[in-house]
């Protein structure tokens, strides 16, 4: 575990996944906003398609990309913006999107919203995976030729979307594990609890649907932003631990096209 001891101005040499060690959070998001934008200009000049896999945490980058679509007048008619995952009630129904924990009513207000309606995407276009049907859209991933970028975070436990981390499986089991229903970890529950519920772990839900880590790594570019003080262990596990299941993030060392984005609180060292 020597990578612990990785100063900020060492992070990314020898990394098994680039590592960029950046300065305020500011600035990963904007690299974050930035891939949504020119991807989304290369593949309209193309007339092409640009299929997203989204996140809600990271959020930053979405003002800036709201900003920078509505300014530069960037049709989105030709996207979809599939979302990672989403909290589930006890009976596995999707939770209240008036919640401030719903990540459908967080895009809803924060993003779809902001966007001058000449220029969204239509609403079947705006995704979420659904959990009384986890294989649709692993299905619509297939149909529409796969996913151009993969955006998100690393969880405390090295989990992407909510595809916790799973010890007793080998790394090329976990990597077929598609969209599903699961129960969260405690670890999730917690990190999670401290910036959504004040700490308040019991009431966070127990439950969510995520998009597999299966299309998380067919993605033809992954993107992550880290940015937390505990993601300063968190980033080097990534980008320099041995690929295990037990920390899901380290099977993006073996992705063609992944990269990490860490601030400065990020870039410290652990301990």
């Amino acid at each position: 575990m020597n990578y612990f001891k990785i100063p900020a101005d060492k992070l990314g040499e020898g990394a098994k996944i680039p590592v960029y060690a950046l300065g305020d959070s500011g600035e990963v998001f904007y690299e974050l906003a930035l891939e949504m934008v020119n991807t989304i200009k290369e593949k309209n000049a193309a007339g092409e398609k640009t299929v997203f896999i989204c996140p809600v945490g990271p959020v930053g980058q979405y003002p800036i990309f709201v900003r920078l679509v509505n300014r530069d007048r960037i049709s989105l008619k030709n996207c979809w913006f599939i979302n990672m995952d989403e909290y589930l009630n006890d009976d596995g129904s999707y939770i209240d999107m008036e919640s401030p924990l719903s990540f459908r009513g967080f895009m809803r207000d924060n993003v779809y919203a902001k966007i001058d309606p000449e220029l969204l995407m239509p609403e079947e276009q705006r995704v979420f995976p659904d959990p009384a049907d986890p294989g649709r859209v692993d299905a619509l991933i297939e149909e529409l030729g796969g996913v151009d970028v993969c955006f998100g975070g690393i969880g405390i436990n090295g989990h992407l979307a909510f595809n916790e981390a799973q010890p007793s499986l080998t790394p090329e089991e976990f990597a077929q594990l598609g969209t599903r229903v699961l129960a969260l970890t405690p670890e999730t529950k917690t990190a999670n609890a401290i910036g959504e519920r004040g700490g308040a772990i019991i009431a966070m839900p127990d439950r969510a649907v995520t998009i597999g880590i299966k299309q998380i790594l067919a993605a033809r570019k992954v993107r992550l932003g880290v940015f937390r003080g505990w993601h300063r262990g968190v980033v080097r596990q990534a980008a320099y631990g041995e690929v295990s299941a037990a920390f899901p993030a380290t099977l993006l060392q073996n992705h063609p096209d992944a990269a990490i984005y860490a601030n400065a609180t990020a870039s410290a060292l652990p301990f």
